[in-house]
């Protein structure tokens, strides 16, 4: 019998870790260099909490339960529970409050593939108690800077803006609202040439479907499909939006207002961070503002503004693979220490500590016997292990070099 992970997992070997740390690590410099904390929440959650009032289906919840009868499920991303973690374990905070995290999130995937994945890694903030321009612009940026410092250079930033979406919807019958809004997701114009509509909506729905380029093009579209003044506002906000990214980098924007994500709490600007090295291009994270989901947790029904983002971090990983920048081979360690006679056992202990205390990090294994000098040379090449620390009885040590 070969054993294997469940269907939908993958293990990770130590090269992975390593490779996976590598992007994980830069990515934290730049969290901390922000202002962001970590924060860890659970792998299990109750449904209703990871449900965020409907905005994620329940098929994509890999569900559990426990001996009280009580919904349980993996959660498939985390800002709900982060969402839910601080209106109720951290209600004396003040804000802001810059949060990050490196989580595995589950999904069930539904489509009729053998063994899809089903376990994913991401790494992510949030930017809780705070709306406006400055905090959109703050989130944006900091997405640039990450993929800065992961050494990604050709990708760009897919902008939309769900409020504005969900008004120009509003415009459609109740009764196949939802069937134009997956239409346009999908960018389906099929369907949207034989839903039953008058020409005039039909013409709204053919230029939602459109509302995707340069910034000056979009807005400009937008703008002639009669707007109300609240939506007109929304506009001007996103216009504000994109002039202060252009004034603060070269920043590679492209407006997409029949942008719609999959889980539906955003209220606000939503995005996509797109990787142009791939056709079709990758999507390497997605984001957006829920100024509505944490009023779903909080005691009083407080509605506190939030926006954050997520990075994926296998894309992350598929795309830096290419480029060689990852880790080839697992960090080697510094010494091995290798007591010459038995009566030296407890001096070999001594001396490893010894060098595992010293001021820089020291990588020290131990040999554990069973090999005599030539073998134990030839792991210590085979391992790029620098020297071999020989000790005596008396603890004294012989140092030799290994050359790689």
């Amino acid at each position: 019998m070969v054993y294997q992970p469940a269907a939908g997992a993958r293990d990770l070997l130590p090269l992975d870790v390593a490779q996976k740390r590598w992007i994980e690590d830069r990515l934290q410099q730049v969290f901390h260099r922000w202002g962001y904390h970590k924060i860890i929440t659970s792998t299990l959650e109750r449904m209703d909490t990871l449900m965020a009032g409907e905005a994620i289906q329940r098929q994509m919840v890999i569900q559990l339960q426990n001996s009280e009868d009580e919904e349980l499920g993996l959660r498939p991303e985390l800002t709900a529970s982060i969402a839910r973690a601080v209106v109720t374990r951290m209600e004396a905070v003040t804000y802001p409050q810059r949060l990050y995290y490196h989580a595995n999130v589950f999904r069930h995937i539904w489509e009729n593939r053998h063994n899809r994945q089903q376990e994913f890694y991401q790494a992510g903030v949030e930017l809780l108690g705070v709306g406006g321009l400055r905090a959109n612009a703050e989130v944006l940026l900091l997405v640039g800077n990450c993929l800065d410092a992961l050494g990604l250079r050709d990708w760009q930033i897919v902008l939309g803006e769900a409020g504005i979406t969900r008004s120009l919807l509003q415009a459609f019958p109740a009764n196949i609202q939802a069937k134009v809004r997956q239409a346009i997701a999908h960018l389906d114009r099929v369907t949207i040439d034989t839903l039953p509509l008058s020409e005039d909506l039909r013409d709204r729905a053919r230029i939602m479907l459109d509302l995707r380029g340069k910034s000056q093009d979009v807005l400009q579209k937008v703008s002639s499909l009669g707007l109300d003044a609240e939506q007109q506002a929304a506009v001007n906000n996103l216009k504000s939006l994109v002039e202060l990214l252009e004034v603060e980098r070269n920043f590679p924007v492209i407006l997409d207002l029949s942008l719609i994500q999959t889980i539906d709490y955003y209220t606000g600007i939503v995005f996509e961070i797109v990787s142009n090295n791939d056709y079709p291009a990758r999507v390497l994270g997605r984001g957006g503002r829920y100024d509505q989901l944490l009023g779903l947790y909080h005691p009083q029904g407080e509605n506190i503004p939030g926006i954050g983002f997520v990075l994926n971090i296998e894309d992350l990983y598929q795309i830096l693979l290419a480029s060689q920048q990852l880790p080839q081979d697992i960090p080697a360690s510094n010494w091995l220490v290798v007591p010459e006679t038995e009566n030296a056992e407890a001096a070999a202990f001594a001396y490893s500590q010894k060098l595992r205390d010293s001021t820089h990090l020291v990588i020290v294994e131990m040999e554990l016997g069973g090999r005599d000098a030539q073998a134990i040379r030839q792991y210590a090449s085979d391992r790029r292990i620098a020297q071999i620390a020989w000790i005596k009885a008396d603890g004294s040590p012989t140092i030799e070099s290994i050359s790689q």
